[in-house]
């Protein structure tokens, strides 16, 4: 009974809105702008994704565009420097450990300082770019992936690292070839959560990267609302368009996001 009641919920909660928006794609401007749950009298669905996808020279294919370089970049500097550091942690104990720890749990408990972050990025001269921003994506989300990644080293047989330090190997190659293989799991865990993060994230774009040509999907959203119109089948099509990529995403990885996340639970 509690199952089909969470079914039922789950339903309401995730594939109505979903649906909603879908119906408002479908609809004329003026369909649209009532914001009724029901079928459209007349479809322009295509019609919608052409206009939205044109509008302002193109701004939302160039929205994608600048969201994937983002995501794919920060995410890659996430899982490479997580993975070595959370490697580091549950390796090798020194005086030092219980202060990184901290560190790392800092950045999960405090909140991020908007000016002094845009005062940091104007010193190093990398406000309002592409490569600030993927720092800053970077920065927020490694405490999350070093305590995932730290939790996974802890079921690896160290027998492992000393067979392969045996063997010849030094740091780095024993890392590289023996270790983060090992780590698939939590590596495809980390991929998609984080993606998912980045591709979606509003206010870091919002407040660090401001500007056309440097608009990523979540911003895109601005170009359908004003003060004097709300051009909603539009608005509603832009967020089906951004709404896709995480999607599928998700559903051909939900499997080994569980997976991952639990793989360092048990020591065994």
């Amino acid at each position: 009974m509690i199952g089909v009641i969470s079914v039922l919920v789950s339903i309401v909660v995730f594939l109505v809105p979903f649906a909603f928006v879908i119906l408002q794609a479908m609809k004329t401007p003026a369909a649209a702008s009532r914001l009724a749950f029901s079928w459209p009298e007349e479809i322009v669905f295509v019609e919608n994704i052409v206009e939205v996808m044109t509008m302002r020279d193109g701004i939302v294919p160039r929205a994608f565009v600048n969201s994937t370089i983002l995501t794919v970049t920060s995410v890659v500097i996430m899982v490479i420097a997580a993975a070595m550091v959370g490697f580091v942690l549950q390796r090798r104990a020194s005086r030092w450990n219980p202060v990184v720890n901290f560190f790392v749990l800092a950045g999960l408990i405090v909140p991020p300082a908007v000016v002094p972050t845009i005062w940091l990025l104007q010193t190093l001269g990398l406000f309002k770019t592409l490569p600030g921003l993927i720092l800053i994506e970077a920065t927020f989300g490694l405490s999350f992936c070093i305590l995932l990644f730290r939790a996974f080293v802890g079921t690896i047989p160290r027998e492992l690292d000393e067979a392969a330090l045996i063997d010849g190997a030094g740091p780095f190659r024993l890392f590289f070839t023996v270790v983060l293989p090992l780590m698939k799991p939590t590596v495809i865990t980390v991929i998609v959560v984080q993606s998912v993060v980045v591709f979606n994230d509003f206010t870091n774009p919002l407040y660090f990267l401001p500007g056309d040509e440097n608009a990523t999907v979540q911003l895109t959203l601005y170009n359908f609302l004003s003060q004097m119109l709300n051009q909603w089948n539009l608005l509603f099509t832009d967020v089906l368009l951004i709404t896709i990529p995480p999607l599928v995403m998700y559903m051909f990885f939900n499997r080994q996001i569980v997976a991952g996340m639990t793989a360092g639970a048990v020591k065994g």
